[in-house]
């Protein structure tokens, strides 16, 4: 049985490393923090391309991941499906609605249109509840033979050195194990809050304006920020209060949500994923810069990567 090491244990880690054994490879996962401790529980997780390149690329991904997802719908693991509305402009890129099934996606008529939005689609789209579902990955991961060794990794030779396969799944760590200068953090403040009886809905049509609202079966994530460059970790009151404002505007009539928790995240942005061989140390494989759509590709990625190494 060929042996590879996953290194980073998020999304990317976990799903890569379960279609690694699907293939019949022996996995470990070597990661600095455990799948709780990493970016992809903070997110609000719902399937959506925001902020991930080349789109050819991604939209496969994103189709191939929605698959996964009808699949995994039934194990009481947080997956579920749910109607959301975004918002688009004339100058919007819609394509990625191509990549959902017949019937799934319709405009919204003027009426139900929420107020300062003037075009919007209503899509029936995969919801992964982060706190639930990688706690699920992880245990399919360990049953199916795996094993998990929190460490550190340095550098790119260290990284190398782990077996004589591994995939580098490490998120925005990997700009300094690899030294990318091209991988930079979006800063994403969000908060969860008391669940809301309010459609899950984004507006992503202007940059540095993202705002978005994502109903979970006992919470729900307003969000957001979409700050490049930033990393800045820590909660910033003031975009507190900005993200509230922008829930405002959608006009729902309710009270004032009530906050339980705010929650900075930074996403691993990259002008594209990087899905290659390294081309120094040829046994590496690189999976990272997936923006905001983890969950929305990493199945994806990690089906096609898993049909790359079984073959080289």
């Amino acid at each position: 049985m060929n042996k590879v090491t996953v290194v980073g244990s998020g999304i990317v880690g976990l799903t890569t490393a379960i279609c690694l054994q699907e293939k019949g490879f022996q996995v470990r996962i070597v990661a600095r923090e455990p799948h709780l401790n990493t970016l992809s529980v903070k997110v609000g997780a719902i399937w959506f391309p925001f902020e991930v390149h080349p789109a050819e690329k991604a939209h496969r991904w994103a189709s191939l991941a929605y698959q996964r997802y009808l699949m995994e719908r039934d194990h009481d693991c947080g997956v579920s499906f749910i109607p959301f509305i975004s918002a688009y402009t004339a100058e919007s890129d819609n394509s990625w609605i191509n990549q959902l099934p017949a019937g799934t996606v319709r405009e919204l008529k003027p009426e139900e249109l929420p107020k300062a939005i003037h075009f919007a689609h209503e899509a029936i789209v995969p919801l992964a509840e982060p706190h639930k579902y990688l706690p699920y990955l992880f245990h399919r991961f360990i049953e199916n033979g795996g094993s998990f060794e929190e460490k550190a990794i340095e550098n790119l030779q260290e990284l190398a050195q782990l077996n004589e396969l591994v995939i580098n799944c490490t998120g925005l760590g990997a700009k300094a194990l690899c030294q990318d200068d091209d991988l930079h953090p979006m800063r994403g403040q969000i908060l969860r809050c008391e669940k809301l009886n309010v459609p899950a809905i984004v507006n992503s049509t202007k940059r540095g304006s993202l705002s978005y609202c994502i109903v979970r079966s006992d919470d729900c994530i307003i969000g957001g920020t979409d700050y490049e460059n930033d990393w800045n970790s820590t909660i910033n009151p003031s975009d507190t209060q900005m993200i509230l404002d922008r829930f405002n505007t959608f006009g729902f009539d309710q009270q004032t949500p009530v906050i339980i928790e705010e929650i900075v995240g930074l996403r691993p942005r990259r002008s594209a994923v990087r899905f290659e061989f390294d081309t120094h140390y040829t046994n590496v494989f690189h999976n990272y810069g997936h923006g905001g759509a983890g969950f929305t590709v990493a199945w994806g990625c990690a089906e096609e990567l898993s049909e790359i190494v079984s073959k080289s």
